[in-house]
């Protein structure tokens, strides 16, 4: 018989049972649920006797986390959905050929959603939460019902306007409830990390002690790389009350964990730039040495010297040259008549410092050479094993008797067009982002919070490569969206992005919105900040791609705009015991009346696991509609009124899909039900089968 599609998001619960009887059998026991069956469980005094190394009699004090509520935000985190992701062509640009998102929906039912199609495939991760101040909007979760009851209930179309509460700061609650919001979509953001990737958590003092914690014990404290401090200026997140008692805040911090910070790149690519005439002058004038004051000219051709090792017995090839010919920066202005300018962009490629820093390396090339003469550098080859040339056939020079390493200028600097940049190591104090007019960006206003899109831009960078998938999921205006696609225009990447977002309504009467929501009412922008979001994507797409036509053509700056709704499958599906006598034509086709064949396709792919981006197309055999998904990577024929045959099923079977579905009450008759997976079996043996 035919597997039948699960239709909603996995059960955590259950999955982690499993794992957990795979490491430990004898943990495994059983209990009953509300129905009297019989179902897995854990024996925790068992697990708690088999990680512990002495005899575990009752609770112990230990180093946590914890907090009113947590069990629940936990439950929250694990407890499955029988909801879907709609597709919306209207809303979308380039909805067939784009391989970007913007979901629209609540964010924790969204991040549950992609569990199976994005498990692991996530780059990096950019959220700008609600920082808790005591008038900004939390999700308000209730998932104090049994799971069963929640999967029924939850099949409801969802009242956004009661998911949203003010979390003032005389709630008894004020940091827990903050805590039990963020902590399950943290959770569930982290399964869709890739190993090597990272999560940046833009945060205020408020809460900053409480989210480390949280991303310690979900990320793991050994995974932490950085704490940023951003210098906001007049950011409305970062400035607030009780000025008159505490210092102005002009300062917001950005989080930074990797999924394994083993996996993790090197974050030594990243850089500031500075003009490198500037940097001297600033250094001498704060009585500074600037070191790199000496050029080499040039050098007879190198010979070989020797071959020495390591201290993992790894080869360090040593070569000599003789003849050398040097000169100073203030000698070369002197004899030519040039500025110093002049001078460093003449002789860029030959200036250098040199330095006696202890290294291993170093001790061993002076052990086996002695002294250098004054006309003689040496040049050594080899492949370091830890630092940020690990694995890489690196070529250092020594110069000098005493055998100093040279650093050449061009390791710290480059050309650039407006001349020589210097550039300096990225540390974890960042300013000189626009703060002024982040407002203004993307031509939408937007008062609430927005940051600017060079800090995004920043963070995106710290995952050390121009492609894979990069998500926000509290997407707020669209920022990462518009970030996202100006790196791609600058680096001609392939970035894609993920964005999440609730369609908060804007209430009229708020302040801050006063001058914004004119201008929304003047473009018939709808009072929603998905809305706005959407329209600021839509025109930073149009203008990025006009500014870079010829550079990049192929830039994607559409999305397919995806929207978290009821399940398609009627209630029946889920709970077929509870249907009652007059409610039997449901079981002829428990598929919703007013949901499209579209509709349906997003479902199964989201059931399957298959990418939500990938092209789409629609072709008629034999008079009936078939979806083929990325080519053959998936057929579906959600036809019914008895219009799937045996021969249709023949035909199809002979385009050879990697899989197929069918609606089940599409069949013209059980027969040729019974047949279809005998019909693929032999004509197309890897075809997986299902019905919905």
């Amino acid at each position: 018989m035919m597997e039948k599609m699960r239709m909603h998001s996995p059960n955590f619960a259950e999955e982690n049972i499993a794992k957990l009887a795979a490491l430990f059998p004898g943990c495994v026991t059983e209990s009953t649920d509300e129905g009297g069956n019989p179902k897995k469980a854990i024996d925790f005094d068992l697990l708690r006797q088999e990680l512990a190394t002495s005899i575990v009699e009752g609770p112990q004090e230990r180093y946590h986390l914890n907090w009113p509520g947590k069990r629940e935000a936990l439950l929250t985190a694990n407890a499955p959905i029988a909801k879907t992701l709609r597709p919306c062509r209207e809303e979308s640009v380039d909805f067939d050929s784009t391989e970007n998102l913007f979901i629209e929906g609540d964010n924790l039912d969204a991040l549950k959603l992609l569990q199976e199609t994005y498990l692991g495939k996530v780059k990096m991760i950019y959220i700008d939460p609600p920082y808790n101040t005591g008038n900004d909007l939390i999700y308000m979760d209730d998932f104090h019902e049994e799971i069963q009851e929640y999967l029924s209930k939850s099949n409801q179309v969802d009242d956004y306007g009661n998911r949203l509460i003010a979390n003032t700061e005389t709630n008894g609650r004020f940091h827990s409830d903050w805590l039990s919001m963020i902590y399950p979509r943290l959770k569930l953001s982290r399964n869709l990390l890739s190993d090597d990737g990272v999560i940046c958590v833009s945060i205020s003092d408020i809460e900053l002690k409480n989210t480390r914690s949280v991303m310690d014990e979900v990320f793991g404290e050994s995974n932490y790389v950085n704490t940023i401090s951003v210098l906001a200026k007049v950011s409305a997140g970062a400035s607030g009350g009780g000025e008159d008692k505490r210092l102005k805040k002009n300062i917001e911090y950005i989080l930074v964990y990797a999924k394994s910070f083993l996996d993790f790149n090197t974050l030594s690519h990243l850089y500031t730039e500075q003009p490198l005439l500037q940097v001297i002058e600033d250094m001498r004038d704060t009585g500074e040495s600037w070191k790199y004051t000496s050029i080499l000219l040039g050098a007879d051709d190198r010979v070989f010297f020797k071959t020495i090792e390591d201290g993992d017995g790894n080869p360090i090839e040593i070569y000599k040259r003789t003849g050398v010919r040097r000169i100073t920066i203030n000698k070369a202005c002197k004899d030519e008549r040039i500025t110093e300018k002049e001078a460093y962009e003449k002789y860029f490629e030959g200036i250098f410092s040199d330095t006696n820093a202890q290294t291993s390396i170093r001790e061993r090339v002076i052990n086996a050479v002695g002294n250098l003469e004054k006309n003689e550098i040496l040049e050594i080859e080899y492949v370091p094993r830890s630092g940020k040339d690990k694995g890489v056939r690196v070529c250092h020079t020594y110069i000098s008797n005493t055998v100093r390493r040279v650093i050449w200028i061009k390791d710290v600097a480059e050309r650039k067009n407006t001349g020589i940049i210097k550039k300096e190591k990225l540390g974890t104090f960042w300013e000189n982002f626009d703060y002024n007019n982040v407002g203004k960006e993307g031509e939408i206003p937007y008062p609430d919070g927005k940051k600017p899109i060079d800090l995004i831009r920043t963070c995106i960078n710290l995952y050390n490569d121009n492609k894979g998938i990069f998500l926000d999921f509290f997407a707020g205006s669209g920022s990462l969206c518009h970030a996202v696609m100006r790196e791609n225009a600058v680096d001609a990447g392939c970035r894609k992005f993920i964005a999440i977002q609730i369609p908060e309504e804007i209430d009229p009467k708020n302040k801050k919105y006063q001058s914004s929501i004119k201008v929304y009412e003047q473009n018939d922008i709808p009072l929603i900040i998905t809305e706005i979001s959407k329209e600021r994507i839509r025109r930073a797409g149009k203008k990025i791609k006009e500014e870079n036509a010829t550079t990049t053509p192929d830039l994607d700056t559409g999305f397919r705009v995806l929207k978290v709704d009821s399940s398609n499958m009627a209630d029946v599906y889920y709970t077929p015991d509870a249907v009652e006598q007059n409610q039997l034509r449901l079981l002829m086709d428990n598929i919703k009346d007013d949901r499209t064949s579209e509709d349906l396709l997003f479902q199964v792919l989201l059931d399957w696991g298959v990418d939500l981006t990938l092209p789409v197309t629609k072709e008629a055999i034999d008079g009936r509609e078939v979806f083929f998904v990325d080519g053959n990577a998936l057929a579906a024929c959600f036809e019914k009124s008895g219009k799937i045959t045996e021969d249709f099923c023949k035909e199809l079977a002979g385009r050879q899909p990697l899989r197929v579905v069918f609606r089940d009450s599409g069949f013209k008759d059980d027969s040729a039900k019974i047949n279809v997976e005998q019909i693929f079996k032999l004509m197309s043996p890897h075809t997986d089968v299902k019905t919905i």
